[in-house]
């Protein structure tokens, strides 16, 4: 009887002890919210090295809670509200929508952002010196716009109007298309603006372009982005070639694009979320980031259909 009061008193101990280290445990862990805009490879990329460079700087003491908002603005500010409400560590804004939600409805919890173009327009920013200075830092998708103008120029030198497509409820894609206007007409090309404001507008508003222009330019935007087979369903009967923002929206529809890596934004983004919350590092003083490098690239398979040479100097995507 006495053996069996020992056995069940260490055993009594061994629980103690285990549940004493799991509370420990558990208390150490950090929560960290990710709001991704839309499906889509661009901004799944950026969200995978995220989440891979969280994992390797915090390992097991991070909880990734990731949701998707198909899209919608006003499914970021639910899903956003939900993170400040369950009191997370961290916030991922995965694209401008997201950052916008977070920014409104969180000024003490940090929020990064990736995949955005231009912080100063998504947040209203007057004077921007390349860091918001408030809860909010994180990496930029802006690849240079006056080298994506000159790739215009480049592959078709006898084109003299741009149709720029995009959507007009994206903040980031008007900045975008006001920049490319300015680059566009001092190369002496005519541009003509066709903007979509859902997803339901995409093939109607692309066809007008295809019809109208020489060449048709698509920002980052996340709509068309999200749209490319019904883009490209137009576009390439038409024989109407499409510079992209970004390597996915030129994948799926595009023949060129100057591309940024995602992942490597997104890699960055979680790097900085590392040092902000094993660290202490102030994210009101950390500056935007941007990508390391650009490349030129091509789509093979759209150049081919469009009857358009391999550009010398580009990558196949």
């Amino acid at each position: 009887m006495k053996k069996v009061l020992v056995v069940l008193l260490a055993l009594m101990m061994c629980a103690s002890v285990f549940a004493q280290g799991s509370a420990e445990s558990s208390s150490a862990k950090y929560t960290v919210g990710i709001c991704q805009l839309v499906q889509h490879p661009a901004l799944d990329a950026a969200t995978q090295g995220f989440k891979d460079a969280l994992v390797k700087g915090l390992g097991s003491d991070v909880v990734i809670d990731e949701q998707n908002a198909s899209g919608e603005a006003t499914n970021c500010s639910t899903i956003v509200n939900g993170f400040v409400a369950k009191n997370v560590d961290l916030i991922l804004a995965n694209a401008t929508a997201p950052l916008q939600a977070a920014a409104s409805a969180t000024s003490k919890i940090p929020v990064l952002g990736t995949s955005i173009t231009d912080y100063a327009s998504a947040l209203e920013i007057e004077g921007w010196t390349g860091t918001v200075g408030t809860n909010v830092s994180g990496t930029s998708d802006l690849a240079p716009l006056d080298k994506q103008a000159e790739m215009v120029k480049e592959l078709f030198p006898t084109a003299k109007k741009v149709g720029l497509f995009f959507c007009s409820a994206e903040a980031n894609s008007v900045y975008q298309v006001e920049e490319m206007e300015k680059y566009l007409a001092a190369l002496g090309l005519e541009t003509v603006r066709f903007s979509f404001t859902d997803t339901n507008d995409v093939a109607s508003v692309a066809q007008k372009a295809a019809d109208s222009v020489d060449v048709i330019y698509i920002p980052t935007d996340n709509t068309a982005a999200a749209n490319t087979e019904a883009i490209a369903n137009v576009v390439i009967p038409a024989k109407t070639p499409v510079i992209a923002g970004e390597e996915g929206i030129c994948a799926g529809c595009g023949v060129a694009t100057l591309s940024i890596s995602y992942y490597d934004i997104g890699y960055a983004t979680g790097e900085m979320a590392v040092a902000i919350l094993k660290d202490g590092a102030d994210v009101s003083k950390m500056p935007v980031q941007y990508a390391p490098q650009v490349t030129k690239k091509y789509n093979a398979s759209i150049c081919d259909a469009l009857g358009i040479a391999a550009p010398a100097g580009y990558v196949a995507i």
